[in-house]
């Protein structure tokens, strides 16, 4: 059992996890890659650091940073589900962990299929959550885009709701099995309907469809939170109070997943004061 369980390596998580352990709490860090940050070739605006580096180096030298003051960092690892209350428990592509609180600091991001229709059919039976949305189709037509681990959780809850699923992988290879299940591996090119969703063309095919669920990437800091019934905002930021704690007790979320200024200075600070409002939160259950 960990006390605290930070989902995401980048400035916000690994500057939460060091105040952490600093407080001589059991921290393990979670992250499946460099995220949107390791993609920036050029950074000069930071303090301290006279010469411009990437967002790889950055992240590198904070996990290096984090690993040398005894935090655990599990990098390369892709947390898949976050179930239930304190303790949560949290499943990745490698095994389960239990937590007394989870941090989500995984950035931003936003899926997309790019293809004509998706923006105007979102919500209208275009969506990307099976726990929230999937009782509206029970027994109805639904698809679900994706074509690895994630896609195979959200199968495993949307499941419960209909038999008829079709799985579209939008031209990826399928990655995971999912036995009986109906699997169509051509590109998507557009979605069907003005006010509803009525279906899909493929490169080859068209489809008929009720429900549309989006799989198709690593899930979010704001797919784990509306899934675990936190506040999210309609921008897909996941609303905080000024101690950084969402609506559910024990979890908390900081960074550019929170919203305002998207700028590593404030993913710092964010990491750093959410960091104190937990240990200040875990000390009566950890004394």
């Amino acid at each position: 059992m960990y006390d605290v369980l930070v989902v995401g390596g980048g400035p916000a998580g690994i500057s939460a996890a060091i105040y952490l352990q600093r407080f001589k709490l059991k921290v393990i860090v979670i992250a499946k890659d460099f995220g949107a940050l390791g993609q920036s070739t050029h950074i000069e605006n930071y303090y301290g650091f006279e010469q411009p580096l990437t967002g790889k180096q950055l992240i590198e030298s904070g996990l290096a940073q984090a690993k040398r003051l005894g935090v655990l960092v599990n990098f390369g690892e892709e947390v898949l589900a976050i179930n239930g209350s304190e303790p949560f428990i949290v499943k990745t592509d490698k095994a389960e962990y239990q937590a007394k609180v989870v941090l989500l600091a995984t950035g931003m991001s936003r899926p997309s299929l790019r293809v004509k229709g998706f923006t105007t059919l979102q919500g209208k039976g275009v969506s990307f959550c099976g726990i929230c949305d999937g009782f509206l189709y029970r027994n109805k037509r639904i698809g679900l885009v994706g074509s690895g681990e994630f896609m195979l959780e959200e199968l495993d809850v949307l499941k419960n709701f209909s038999k008829n699923i079709t799985i579209f992988t939008n031209g990826e290879p399928l990655k995971v099995k999912v036995n009986e299940y109906a699997v169509i591996t051509e590109p998507i090119i557009e979605l069907l309907g003005q006010e509803m969703l009525l279906g899909l063309k493929t490169s080859n095919n068209q489809f008929d469809l009720d429900a549309l669920f989006i799989a198709a990437r690593t899930p979010t800091a704001s797919d784990f939170a509306v899934r675990m019934g936190a506040f999210v905002t309609p921008k897909n930021e996941i609303e905080v109070n000024h101690l950084f704690a969402t609506n559910v007790p024990g979890l908390y979320a900081a960074g550019d997943c929170t919203g305002g200024l998207l700028q590593i200075a404030k993913a710092v600070r964010d990491g750093a004061e959410a960091s104190l409002a937990i240990n200040k939160y875990l000390k009566p259950k950890t004394s």
